[in-house]
């Protein structure tokens, strides 16, 4: 039974077969004619001017900003470390403290110094006050018997020579007043602080060793704060001015946008290549960079142009020439055009095609010269 009925259905195939081809037999002439009439449906895309920026892809690697050791102002033993490689550390945050007992006595004694020269100012001000006391009763013994011309010049004198005092005594007191304020510095550098937010890249002594006035203790990275630098050929300067905008990637795949800061002036006589800034945005969710990672810049290859594109889809490749559709009145009429540089999915027109034409990019492959379109979209 079972054999029976797979004969059946083999039959029953070849007959539905045959069927359908006879079906293309029938219809297959009628299907030109009918699409001519109607018109051929075709989608459409629009001669375009636009802008033509090259680009060349350059090596560059992240740079900080802010980079380098962190010294003390002071000399002095350490006392203790406060951060470890790699601790994170704010503008501020104590990285080592230095002894302080030398500088708090140089302080005491600066402060003692600044007492003696108030006191001695304090007396040179009441010699003032008592010569001109003498002075004055002096003056007013003028229109008597009494009044001695040669003490009263002496007495003059006196008080000058009070003031003059009293003047080297404020001298000495803005003296020891600058030393106390130079104590209170010393004294505060026996904390060596972050100078700006970073993170510890290296530690370069350690507690217990004598610390040298300008001795680097340990070195930081401002990971926060990185520009990309790149040696970009001489040659392709011309599409780079300050602001321009460009596009780049970590090396992990990562993309990001920048912009020019600065082309520094200085050319690599081997390389003929320039140092050139930018300015790197990072989105918030890039992973952690790090100085002297590498990244990839897309540099223009010279200064932008306005070039009139057509789409690549509405070329057709002839044994001499392309050719394209224009659409015009309803009708697709060929037009032979020259084509320069690829342009993303499209291509730079040299003669042939003006900005605003529409030409066909679906449905060219079936048109013949004068056949009546309709379109169906744009591309």
């Amino acid at each position: 039974m079972s054999r029976g009925v797979t004969k059946a259905g083999r039959r029953l195939a070849q007959v539905a077969l045959v069927a359908a081809a006879a079906g293309l037999a029938v219809f297959g002439d009628a299907g030109p004619a009918r699409a001519q009439q109607e018109g051929a449906p075709v989608r459409i895309d629009a001669v375009r001017s636009e802008a033509l920026t090259q680009t060349i892809p350059v090596i560059g690697r992240l740079v900080a900003q802010q980079a380098g050791s962190v010294a003390a102002r002071i000399g002095g033993p350490i006392l203790e470390f406060r951060v470890q490689v790699g601790d994170r550390v704010k503008a501020g945050d104590v990285i080592a403290v230095l002894d302080k007992s030398t500088m708090a006595a140089e302080r005491e004694l600066a402060a003692a110094g600044l007492a003696l020269a108030r006191a001695e100012l304090n007396t040179r001000q009441a010699q003032i006050t008592l010569a001109q006391q003498e002075l004055r009763r002096i003056e007013g013994l003028k229109t008597s018997a009494a009044f001695s011309q040669a003490r009263f010049d002496d007495v003059r004198q006196q008080v000058a020579i009070a003031e003059a005092g009293a003047r080297e005594a404020e001298a000495s007191v803005t003296s020891a007043q600058a030393s106390l304020r130079l104590a209170d510095i010393d004294l505060a550098n026996t904390e060596i602080k972050a100078p700006y937010d970073g993170v510890i890249s290296q530690r370069l002594s350690e507690a217990g060793a004598y610390a040298r006035e300008g001795d680097a203790l340990v070195n930081m990275i401002a990971d926060h704060s990185l520009e990309v630098e790149a040696d970009v050929p001489s040659n392709r300067l011309l599409g780079l001015t300050p602001g321009t905008e460009l596009t780049g990637r970590l090396d992990d795949g990562t993309a990001f946008t920048a912009s020019v800061r600065a082309i520094i002036p200085d050319e690599n006589p081997l390389t003929r290549t320039r140092a050139v800034r930018f300015m790197p945005r990072f989105s918030a969710d890039t992973a952690a960079m790090a100085n002297e990672q590498s990244v990839t810049i897309q540099v223009p290859v010279g200064a932008p142009r306005q070039i009139v594109s057509v789409h690549k889809d509405a070329l057709i490749q002839q044994p001499d020439d392309i050719m394209v559709f224009v659409v015009t009145d309803g009708q697709a009429q060929p037009r032979k055009i020259i084509v320069g540089e690829a342009v993303g999915a499209r291509y730079e027109v040299l003669d042939g095609l003006s900005e605003g034409e529409l030409v066909v990019v679906r449905g060219n492959e079936r048109l013949q010269p004068g056949m009546p379109v309709r379109i169906e979209g744009a591309s």
